[in-house]
């Protein structure tokens, strides 16, 4: 699933190689030359991960990190300061402030691309494109081909990626707003019981190798994940 990143740089000709960095990694690269052009475009969408500039015109980098962390909104978007600066100094103010990784410019592209699907594998797993393995199932993103115990299972989009986000947060109960915001986005208008009847179309189609009660129902909260036998109710 390709991350929506922000690119906060006010130099014209290094935001334009590192959005073409992120394109040519998969991802949408949204871009903002200050800091207060990005704070009005994180009024419409929430980027699943920043790339900040230290040095900005008006607010700088620093401050704005600081700005981000502290509303409930945007503080737990991922962000990767940039800076020109390589005095340990710096970097750690950067970290304090509650960045998760810098680059120092002049950056390799490689370099920039491994801090990057370093940091949605931490934050948010189902950005990127390893292949998952759990109880025999596995996924891969990048075929979009998922087999359980060496038999094929084919999946539509929708159950492909519903079962990719359960699989990258196996174990963790999920309610169906919350599922609708992560598989579908929230700027589609579904119901939750959209949710249900995508669930059972999931399990039929795990049931052909045997994995329909990895999806467990948890009365009265939601869905999850689990290779650990409860005693919920399924529906």
């Amino acid at each position: 699933m390709p991350a929506n990143i922000l690119v906060i740089e006010d130099e014209p000709a290094i935001q334009e190689l590192l959005a073409l960095n992120i394109t040519q990694a998969g991802h949408n690269a949204i871009r903002a030359l200050s800091g207060e052009i990005a704070l009005e475009l994180m009024r419409e969408t929430v980027p699943d991960l920043i790339l900040l500039d230290w040095m900005l015109p008006g607010m700088n980098g620093l401050e704005l990190a600081r700005k981000l962390k502290s509303d409930t909104y945007t503080k737990n978007i991922p962000i990767i300061m940039l800076t020109a600066r390589g005095e340990e100094y710096d970097k750690v103010r950067g970290l304090e402030v509650g960045a998760d990784d810098y680059v120092t410019k002049p950056f390799s592209p490689r370099e920039l691309n491994a801090r990057i699907k370093a940091v949605l594998r931490r934050r948010a797993p189902q950005m990127t494109d390893d292949p998952i393995e759990l109880s025999g199932l596995r996924l891969d993103p990048t075929t979009h081909r998922v087999t359980g115990n060496q038999k094929t299972i084919d999946l539509g989009p929708t159950e492909f990626r519903l079962l990719h986000f359960f699989m990258t947060n196996a174990e963790r109960v999920h309610t169906r707003s919350q599922l609708l915001d992560k598989v579908w986005g929230d700027r589609v208008f579904v119901e939750d019981r959209t949710v249900d009847v995508h669930i059972r179309r999931l399990r039929n189609a795990l049931s052909i190798s045997g994995h329909e009660d990895l999806i467990q129902t948890v009365r009265g909260a939601g869905y999850r994940l689990s290779s650990q036998h409860n005693h919920t109710n399924q529906s």
